[in-house]
């Protein structure tokens, strides 16, 4: 796809974004088979569920301005999925492996924050507002995610790692 205007830049982002959804969908879905810590596998299976929300909601903005919603793979989830699998490999123990899950998934969860809180803006520029709206719905969502894996983690994952 040739990006020659700003709202093709804008469909872009949301091409990627759909990606990074469906990449995440089937992450998630590893970490949470990964993870021994109940409230981590919950909160795990609870965004894998919200993932696919959100990537239905992408499809629904992307079918109304008439784009193509598999028209990118998104690289850079790519590599980040990569790395967590490479991590998990190395990590002995389920304390340990339960925290580096949660940095795993936060580190995948600020990479949306950046992508919907660019794709919300670039709507607002465009002043499609139904779709900043949808966007920054699914922003705060990521925001609370990242929040209930810092509560996961300062709670009692991360203690139980480092005592062990």
């Amino acid at each position: 796809m040739e990006i020659s205007h700003f709202k093709d830049l804008y469909l872009a982002e949301l091409q990627e974004l759909v990606s990074v959804e469906d990449q995440l969908a089937e992450a998630l879905l590893r970490m949470a088979a990964a993870a021994s810590h109940p409230a981590l596998k919950d909160a795990l299976v609870d965004h894998h569920a919200e993932t696919l929300r959100q990537k239905e909601r992408l499809v629904g903005i992307l079918q109304k301005h008439g784009a193509d919603p598999t028209a990118h793979v998104d690289q850079a989830m790519q590599a980040l999925i990569r790395e967590t699998r490479k991590m998990l490999g190395m990590l002995v123990g389920d304390d340990l492996r339960d925290a580096a899950l949660i940095a795993s998934a936060q580190k995948l969860e600020h990479y949306e924050i950046a992508a919907y809180g660019s794709a919300a803006a670039l709507a607002g520029q465009l002043e499609l507002r139904d779709d900043q709206t949808i966007l920054h719905d699914s922003l705060e969502e990521e925001k609370e995610a990242d929040a209930v894996l810092t509560d996961i983690a300062k709670g009692e994952v991360n203690q139980d790692a480092l005592a062990a």
